[in-house]
């Protein structure tokens, strides 16, 4: 056998989501609605089709290692230089690389009790020492995370804003001001994946602060979840560091040909835009129309609070699955008490819609749901 580190022989074997592929094959048989991913259904822009498909004739070539073009149109896009910008294989793969610069084993992170889990399998993965905070009304409880780094002495604090898994957003006012009180030597790791969806954008970009890190996505609004194209916004030296450790090869030619067209797309972007928003008051409508609450969203996805505790939750997200309707869960109580629904189609919606009260009805009546055909 290979000589596994410590570290890695130390480590459980763990899967933070299981996809809607591997169930469809468990299932046998596909998903009628996928809403589980946050995924954008609405898909790229016309543009970024066109481009990718030109693109694809030459792959047979490297991607560009230095992402010239698409940084400096995101360079552009956000008035920054060109040295405040890198570009990576979406954020998970940013995330890998900071936690790869920073931190050593030991090293404590501060992170909310049920944030995104993927950061926390860099931070483990690199032998950091993650310490959490508890959501407060459903929000990542940012003066709490603040605090926590000051009294830890932590490298980084994460915090996606808007939130996932619950939609919640902190106004730039509100991030400003925690900034403000981030202790000497930590990085604010400002996860900003949903900020295409929020109510207002998030604190100005301020690339001569070394406090802070901005990661954003061409996941969500722009539809290329697949495309795997993220980029990250910071002070000079921390982004320059990334060239040192990154895979300059990362990259994919035809992904970085989607991104550049999606940006000059900004018709498309406010069209999705204005149909993740009528989505989400869709997806309210229903729950209302089940009894259920929705938790106001400012991400492309709406948490459902089901009622009861998370085994109920569970329960119902359990028979939407039967029924062919891909969901998932917050993992940490009391906010696993929810659903999370991505916004969808109108064909999406209609099936949940028609399935939600008997996903209901099998969670208040376990017993009754053995062997039922679905």
């Amino acid at each position: 056998m290979p000589r596994f580190t410590n570290l890695v022989k130390g480590l459980p074997a763990t899967v933070p989501f299981v996809g809607p592929e591997a169930q469809e094959r468990v299932r046998n048989r596909r998903f009628r609605a996928r809403v589980g991913a946050n995924e954008s259904v609405f898909g790229p822009s016309p543009k970024a089709l066109m481009a990718m498909q030109k693109a694809a004739a030459g792959a047979w070539m490297y991607g560009d290692p230095e992402n010239h073009d698409l940084r400096n149109a995101l360079a552009d896009r956000h008035g920054v230089d060109v040295e405040n910008v890198v570009v990576g294989e979406g954020i998970d793969g940013l995330l890998g690389y900071l936690v790869r610069m920073l931190v050593e084993p030991g090293d404590r992170v501060v992170t909310s009790l049920g944030a995104y889990p993927t950061f926390n399998f860099h931070v483990s993965g690199f032998g950091g020492a993650l310490v959490t905070v508890p959501y407060r009304d459903d929000h990542e409880d940012i003066q709490e995370l603040v605090a926590k780094a000051g009294e830890t002495g932590a490298k980084l604090v994460y915090l996606a804003n808007p939130d996932n898994p619950m939609g919640t957003f902190h106004p730039a006012d509100i991030v400003a001001a925690a900034l403000e009180r981030i202790p000497d030597g930590c990085l604010l790791v400002l996860d900003e994946a949903y900020i295409d969806c929020a109510p207002e954008p998030g604190p100005a970009i301020n690339t001569g602060d070394s406090r802070v890190v901005r990661m954003r996505t061409f996941s969500k609004v722009h539809g290329m979840a697949g495309a795997r194209v993220g980029y990250a916004i910071g002070h000079a030296e921390l982004i320059g560091a990334f060239d040192k450790i990154r895979n300059h090869f990362g990259m994919c030619r035809i992904s970085q040909a989607g991104a550049l067209a999606s940006l000059g797309d900004p018709d498309h972007l406010s069209d999705v835009v204005a149909r993740i928003d009528r989505a989400r008051r869709r997806i309210a409508a229903i729950a209302n129309e089940n009894g259920l609450s929705a938790i106001p969203s400012a991400a492309n996805f709406v948490a459902v609070d089901c009622g009861a505790d998370g085994a109920f939750a569970r329960r119902v997200l359990e028979s939407l699955i039967k029924r062919d309707v891909f969901v998932r869960m917050p993992l940490v109580a009391p906010q696993d008490r929810c659903i999370r629904v991505s916004a969808g189609t109108n064909a999406d919606l209609d099936l949940f819609a028609e399935v939600l009260p008997h996903a209901l009805s099998d969670a208040r009546n376990p017993q009754s749901t053995v062997n039922r055909p679905v």
